[in-house]
């Protein structure tokens, strides 16, 4: 099965009324994709980071923590990116009805910048607190793919979750649609997926799904199916989103916290949570699991226009380089690549791109 495929059964999660995916294949005419070179002189920076993992997925939820209205926004274990909108808007949502005042959210990664823009378009002056700023975050080491994968336990999440779930992905797919472009680093790729089509999550997702016939493609894979979908050069994103906050009178302040009873000295009366794998020792949820990810990042290739998932790991193109990843390592609290793993991942893309055989 394919490193990237979702740790839960996707047709659980398939909205009412949607078709599976369709069995057709690509009939146009193949052109032979350009492979990645994936030499380990090529190899320009490695990264290492924590994905906050939870059996029965993300916390949406809203909490009293003294005269506080505390709103938590975290553990989107493998799937930050992809669920940051959609969950900062429920948290959003959940939080602002009735309010008055500034608004205080912890955590500057990516679903806490989200969430603070959320309360800004809800015409609330905000603050974020954090204890890292981008780069200094897990959200930069991300590799940027919209997708859902390593985000729950099909056996552990709830109907309510499951709303929750449904609801998230489909305002992400919407919001990350209207940022594509230079400006925000965020571009649409075909991906080529080893192993059989998945259910779909959406009507609209994922979009242009195809089984490729052998004779249709280069990879030396049994079977493999593509779609379309959108990737995010996380550390250009970042940044336009601080500038995004900050042009609209938003404010940012580095701050740690030890203990919740340190957020009743802020002055806002609304508090978002989005502090990731760090409500683990914040907010005692020992639920919370990290899942490091390790990264070897290649020069850049600008004529590699695709991106792969499968059994050597998966491959992300990006104008920041050729991003090579494929470690899901349960309970490791290291955020450091470890170089014996860097060189597997390495080795493995090297061995699937120097396989490449062009279509006849």
């Amino acid at each position: 099965m394919p490193r990237r495929h979702f740790v839960a059964a996707s047709a659980a999660l398939a909205l009412p009324g949607c078709a599976t995916t369709t069995e057709r294949t690509v009939a146009a005419k193949p052109a032979c994709l350009h492979p990645v070179d994936a030499a380990p002189d090529r190899v320009i920076r490695t990264a290492a980071g924590l994905r906050p993992y939870r059996r029965s997925g993300f916390v949406v939820r809203a909490d009293t923590l003294g005269t506080k209205r505390l709103v938590h926004n975290y553990g989107h274990g493998g799937s930050g990116i992809t669920m940051s909108w959609g969950t900062s808007k429920l948290a959003v949502d959940m939080g602002i009805a009735g309010h008055r005042g500034p608004v205080a959210v912890i955590g500057a990664g990516i679903v806490g910048l989200s969430t603070a823009r959320l309360v800004q378009e809800a015409g609330f002056p905000v603050t974020v607190y954090a204890k890292a700023l981008p780069p200094d975050t897990t959200s930069n080491v991300a590799g940027g793919q919209f997708h859902p994968f390593g985000l729950f336990d099909n056996d552990a999440v709830t109907p309510e979750w499951r709303r929750q779930f449904a609801a998230a992905l489909d305002y992400s797919w919407r919001r990350f649609q209207i940022m594509v472009g230079g400006d925000y680093g965020v571009r649409w790729l075909t991906t080529y997926v080893e192993g059989m089509p998945e259910e779909p999550l959406m009507a609209t997702f994922p979009p242009a799904a195809r089984i490729v016939r052998a004779e249709e493609h280069p990879f030396p894979v049994e079977r493999l199916w593509r779609y379309d979908t959108m990737y995010v050069e996380t550390g250009r994103y970042l940044r336009q989103m601080i500038r995004d906050i900050e042009g609209a009178a938003g404010r940012i302040a580095i701050r740690n916290f030890s203990a919740p009873a340190e957020l009743q000295t802020l002055p806002e009366t609304l508090v978002f949570n989005c502090t990731g794998l760090g409500s683990h020792g914040l907010f005692g949820d020992t639920e919370l699991t990290p899942i490091r990810g390790q990264l070897a990042i290649l020069l850049p290739q600008p004529e590699v226009d695709y991106a792969f998932n499968g059994r050597a790991g998966y491959m992300f193109p990006r104008a920041d380089g050729i991003v090579l990843g494929g470690s899901f390592e349960r309970g490791e609290w290291l955020a450091e690549p470890q170089p014996e793993r860097i060189a597997r991942i390495v080795a493995a893309h090297q061995a699937l791109f120097g396989g490449f055989r062009c279509p006849a």
